[in-house]
């Protein structure tokens, strides 16, 4: 009887473990996983917008991602039309001057805005991905880096993106209130 106790109890656990494993591996990071950083870059001719870090533990990979509206700023016809406005207005230039695409950008919606997302190498430690989104006549900049895969820094950011406050913050802040 004792016996079967503990072959029970090392059952229970073992599953716990790997339903904790998965929920890791498969569930999106949680906000509080995310923290708040000061704005990293130089002041330039937008205002400054938010930053925000994640780690490995949580995340898969230490990522900053970086978002900010520009009002006014977006073709109010075509929004965002191809790779190479990706490449000037995501802000991944402030990250580091020296970014390198790794392939064709895809369509990506964000906080209902529709736009284009890329991934960079940045110096062959470093991936980039740049996100630019637009509403009406507006755009939203998001750019994000990490140590490491691209794949695991665009997971990271676009389940950021995802985060019910930070929908919100985007939805405001493109309405210019």
């Amino acid at each position: 009887m004792k016996r079967s106790w503990s072959v029970i109890a090392a059952l229970f656990l073992a599953l716990g473990g790997l339903s904790a494993v998965a929920g890791y591996e498969m569930g999106p990071p949680r906000a509080a996983a995310w923290r708040e950083i000061a704005w990293p870059f130089p002041r330039d001719g937008w205002p400054a917008g938010r930053a925000f870090r994640c780690g490995v533990a949580d995340c898969g990979a230490d990522v900053e991602v970086y978002l900010r509206p520009k009002l006014g700023f977006c073709n109010c016809d075509s929004g965002v039309a191809d790779d190479d406005e990706v490449d000037r207005v995501s802000d991944v230039d402030m990250i580091s001057p020296r970014f390198v695409p790794l392939k064709a950008g895809e369509v990506v919606h964000v906080a209902g805005m529709s736009g284009r997302i890329r991934a960079y190498d940045l110096d062959g430690k470093r991936a980039a991905i740049g996100i630019a989104a637009s509403h009406r006549c507006d755009l939203m900049a998001v750019a994000a880096q990490g140590r490491g895969d691209a794949v695991k820094v665009q997971r990271a950011t676009l389940k950021f993106l995802e985060l019910q406050e930070i929908k919100e913050w985007m939805t405001v802040a493109m309405d210019g209130r």
